[in-house]
């Protein structure tokens, strides 16, 4: 069995976050804090009533007499934990934590470099089907199932192969928390935004189905084509990848001089087998999950189960054994650890702006502009919301419930249909997740390879830019057919 024993090769395994990168954006993130804290006492503030379905009532808005103490502001750090938002952020938490441990056992115990000396060994003379292969199957499971968070996991293998495939971290990134965030723009039955939102609209579920196959494959395209056309520029000039430097060190990590030497090794085939086994069985919560529409606790609980299991198992039948096995565990955790405040940074941010009553306020303000408008300018009004809004609501389930009651029925009356509104609202709510700060998942997956935010737009901002083209055209021509 192939392992590393020496102390600075300890040093050298796991997950390495970007200290520059993860610093650079709480203070980004702080800073938003203090603007939201500003604007809950500057903002008229008003509420909606809502149902007991905690859905908003159109027509009820009203001012209220209301100013968030200042004190709640500074002492948000501590108050959120008594939140109802803090569930989905503890599980966040413990994801993280548990990818950490996870990945350095796998990591140490030289299981990476298996699972990359097998792909080597079987696409290195088509590697760029591989590529658009990868990149499908992250869509699909999104765009069908409403995966997202789960991906994280498989971050740090997406790089490692395109590492060895002779690309950089940043292809790696695109091909799994890439195409799953596009997945999740060009949704076809994800749950999360699809259904939730066709129902809050009064439409049959499911409907209008080829308009969202023809996005699909529109954003599959782009996200191919600006993939393998990067890939191709980093494999003729490594020195042109904005991340050349920072790189180094991940390649030197997962360098593999004998590939054959790893494929031989019979223990380590056996440790690699025990974790995809695990793997496959978080595949089968995904599906489930989707299947009996259990709103993404099972895939997520199972995938952050099942991942951990599977570690501390392949780890075991690697021959680490006993302490050593949770002493390596227990390593993975600190590694992880910088990026804790960040997911309490977006929370207190959330938190600030509902405690505050102003999020009914804006949403009161948008109604406004939108009514009597061209059914074009206001397609294009609620893309720009829902895109605004996410930078401050991630979650699209939440986002929906809290808008759809009035944007519904308002787009109706300025002739965009339902099916037209599920899109404008799923393109929106998408790939907005690889751009803002306030998406921690996205600051996490770069901070894993040493990528700072400010480059991370500059490598990413035409990715955006062919992606909105595609979403305005698509919105556009809904609106000119009168998709239903």
């Amino acid at each position: 069995m192939i392992v590393t024993e020496e102390k600075n090769n300890e040093v050298k395994s796991g997950l390495k976050l970007n200290v520059k990168t993860i610093v650079g954006v709480c203070i980004i993130l702080a800073v938003i804090m203090v603007l939201a804290g500003v604007l809950t006492q500057t903002v008229p503030r008003g509420v909606y009533d809502k149902n007991k379905e905690e859905m908003i009532i159109d027509g009820t808005y009203h001012e209220i007499d209301f100013k968030l103490p200042v004190w709640k502001v500074i002492a948000s750090p501590i108050l959120v934990f008594g939140s109802e938002n803090i569930v989905t952020g503890v599980a966040i938490v413990l994801f993280i934590v548990l990818l950490g441990g996870t990945f350095l056992i796998l990591d140490e115990r030289n299981i990476m470099k298996y699972i990359m000396s097998v792909i080597i060994n079987r696409f290195s003379d088509k590697k760029y089907i591989l590529l658009c292969s990868v990149i499908f199957v992250f869509m699909a499971l999104s765009s069908i199932a409403g995966v997202l968070e789960e991906t994280v996991t498989l971050v740090p293998l997406t790089v490692a192969i395109a590492l060895s495939l002779g690309w950089d971290s940043l292809v790696g990134i695109i091909m799994s928390f890439g195409a799953v965030a596009f997945g999740f723009a060009a949704a076809t039955f994800n749950p999360f935004n699809v259904v939730t939102v066709q129902k809050l609209a009064n439409i049959p579920v499911f409907s209008g189905l080829s308009m969202r196959l023809v996005l699909f494959a529109l954003s599959y395209m782009v996200l191919v084509l600006f993939t393998m056309t990067y890939a191709r520029k980093i494999e003729k000039n490594p020195e042109k990848s904005i991340c050349f430097e920072t790189d180094k060190e991940q390649r030197e990590k997962y360098k593999l001089d004998d590939i054959n030497l790893y494929l031989n090794d019979a223990n380590l085939k056996k440790a690699t087998k025990t974790f995809i086994s695990f793997m496959l069985g978080a595949i089968v919560c995904i599906v489930l999950d989707f299947v009996f529409s259990l709103s993404g606790y099972l895939s997520m609980g199972g995938m952050a189960l099942l991942f951990t299991i599977g570690g501390l198992a392949a780890g075991k039948v690697s021959g680490l054994k006993g302490k050593d096995l949770f002493k390596s565990f227990g390593r993975g955790i600190k590694t992880i650890a910088p990026a804790l405040p960040l997911i309490l940074f977006i929370l207190c941010i959330t938190f600030i702006l509902q405690e505050g009553k102003i999020v009914d306020t804006i949403l009161y303000k948008v109604y406004g502009m939108i009514d009597g408008v061209s059914p074009y300018i206001a397609v294009l009004m609620i893309f720009v919301f829902v895109a605004l809004l996410e930078f401050f609501i991630g979650s699209g389930t939440a986002k929906a419930f809290l808008i759809m009651p009035i944007i519904a029925p308002l787009s109706q009356l300025v002739g965009i249909s339902g099916n037209s509104l599920v899109l404008t609202y799923c393109m929106a709510d998408g790939f907005t997740n690889l751009l803002y700060p306030t998406s921690g998942l996205i600051i996490i997956a770069i901070g894993l390879v040493n990528v700072t935010y400010g480059k991370w737009l500059k490598f990413s901002w035409k990715l955006f830019a062919g992606q909105l083209v595609v979403s305005v055209a698509v919105m556009f021509f809904s609106i000119f057919i009168g998709y239903h």
